[in-house]
């Protein structure tokens, strides 16, 4: 399908997006994969854009990957999120929004439940006053960080550094976009552009100057599956998942992936590490593999944020080439300091993975 064409059908699949005062929720494991991705988020929503954002540090896990494992019952997952809109409640607060993609599409499938049962909702109502002696008012508004982010992309652009546009040739960046499948696919009308054509993250893309890949695989899976890896037996259909995008990709030699999960980035990161050292392959150029970003990253870096404060050394797939692509600058001696300056180890180099920058 030609591009103009693409946009036609972008344009039907918009959603509502609030425009100030945001009750924030973490995700319970990506600050473990990227930690600097939602710090970075509140920086730019609170310096930059000067917007309202409140977080509770009571807030919980909403029990997403539990219940998608089968170990949550469905009701208790419920009864937890009902006490984070009771939370966001007695904040005063009205628009809610979630890091973590698996969070928002559980939020999607409940204010869904509840809309079409609403015996459901009174019975999870009273499970929480019997379990906190709490109430709660429904978001009027819910959307996921990254919709946040692609709301204000064009403010973001007009105060950034950077655009995603090759120092060395003037061309605009080759950029993978991968989508998790909880943003959209459970519920297409939650997400900017539906399951087919989601634009949350190519809307960035192309405002940042960047040009988005369409390959065959690029609504496959990244692999995490919760039952695919969270079994061990399962690993190998996970590996395969990644695997099978990566070969998809290859050919068009993108500059880097964009992701918009908590476990996408991670997965589509360390599987190049576990592919070079199980088959001795990569997929970038001279032995590099394709960095992979977050949306906060990504921001962060046209905005002129330093690379290491946005925790760009914890991943697997050097990120200084693609620093170099687009002109901004870092200082290698401290990639592995901790904040107050002390070593914080060096890992050690793959055997095929080109992780060091004079390798």
């Amino acid at each position: 399908m030609k591009i103009e064409g693409k946009r036609s059908i972008w344009k039907e699949y918009q959603k509502e997006i609030a425009d100030d005062r945001y009750f924030y929720v973490r995700s319970c494991v990506r600050q473990n994969f990227f930690p600097g991705s939602e710090k970075t988020f509140l920086r730019i929503m609170k310096d930059v854009l000067h917007k309202d954002v409140f977080e509770n540090a009571s807030h919980t896990t909403c029990s997403g990957i539990g219940y998608h494992s089968d170990v949550v019952p469905f009701e208790t997952a419920m009864t937890m999120v009902a006490r984070q809109f009771a939370i966001m409640t007695e904040a005063g607060y009205e628009n809610f929004t979630t890091s973590c993609i698996t969070s928002f599409g559980l939020y999607s499938e409940i204010l869904e439940t509840w809309h079409h049962f609403p015996e459901v909702e009174e019975r999870v109502r009273q499970h929480l006053i019997n379990a906190t002696g709490r109430t709660f008012n429904k978001p009027a508004n819910l959307a996921h960080a990254s919709d946040v982010i692609f709301k204000f992309r064009k403010e973001i652009a007009a105060g950034g550094m950077y655009r995603l546009i090759n120092k060395h040739t003037g061309k605009p960046l080759q950029v993978v976009e991968h989508i998790g499948c909880h943003y959209s696919k459970m519920f297409p009308a939650k997400g900017v552009g539906g399951a087919e054509y989601p634009y949350v993250l190519a809307g960035m893309i192309e405002d940042w100057g960047g040009d988005v890949i369409d390959y065959p695989e690029r609504r496959h899976c990244c692999g995490f599956g919760f039952r695919q890896y969270l079994i061990q037996a399962n690993r190998g259909y996970s590996l395969a998942c990644s695997k099978k995008k990566f070969d998809s990709m290859a050919p068009y030699k993108p500059d880097f992936i964009l992701t918009n999960c908590p476990g996408c980035p991670m997965f589509l990161d360390r599987w190049q590490y576990a592919l070079s050292e199980m088959e001795g392959i990569t997929y970038g150029e001279n032995g590099l593999g394709i960095p992979v970003l977050t949306y906060e990253e990504l921001a962060g870096m046209i905005l002129g944020y330093d690379p290491w404060d946005l925790g760009l050394q914890v991943h697997q797939v050097p990120v200084e080439p693609l620093l170099d692509k687009i002109g901004i600058p870092y200082d290698s001696k401290r990639k592995f300091l901790t904040m107050d300056g002390k070593m914080m180890g060096q890992p050690k180099a793959p055997s095929h993975l080109k992780f060091y920058q004079h390798e």
